[in-house]
């Protein structure tokens, strides 16, 4: 299944108690709960490039699913990890005891963040 498209987010649960969890400051929470963020994923068989855009905020992501990467994170902060594929439709990575799984059913990418008992969820249909 190939990931490439545009995907503007519908929902999330858990997003401001994941952020402090993570350690964003309060005001940038209040600023980004309500934004409508857009992912923009080109794959290329194995190689992902991967642009978020969350009002002023762009993070720019690139990764060969198997081998190490440097990512950012949503705080800035570069973290090293490896994603992988699980099936045809998941991508899987673990940074900083948080698991990221992100899902394509459909036009419907679901990704999943967990640190401890927080469950982070964002949902994104394809524009």
């Amino acid at each position: 299944m190939n990931f490439t498209g545009k995907y503007q987010l519908q929902s999330q649960e858990n997003f401001e108690p994941f952020m402090k969890a993570i350690g964003l400051p309060d005001d940038l929470i209040q600023k980004g709960k309500d934004i409508k963020g857009v992912s923009e994923i080109v794959q290329n068989g194995k190689h992902f490039k991967l642009t978020i855009t969350a009002g002023s905020k762009v993070i720019h992501n690139e990764f060969t699913l198997g081998e190490e990467c440097e990512l950012e994170s949503v705080t800035g902060e570069k973290v090293k990890a490896v994603v992988h594929m699980e099936g045809n439709n998941k991508l899987v990575t673990t940074f900083k005891n948080i698991k990221s799984v992100t899902e394509l059913n459909g036009d419907t990418i679901t990704n999943t963040m967990t640190l401890g008992d927080i469950v982070f969820k964002r949902i994104s249909k394809r524009i």
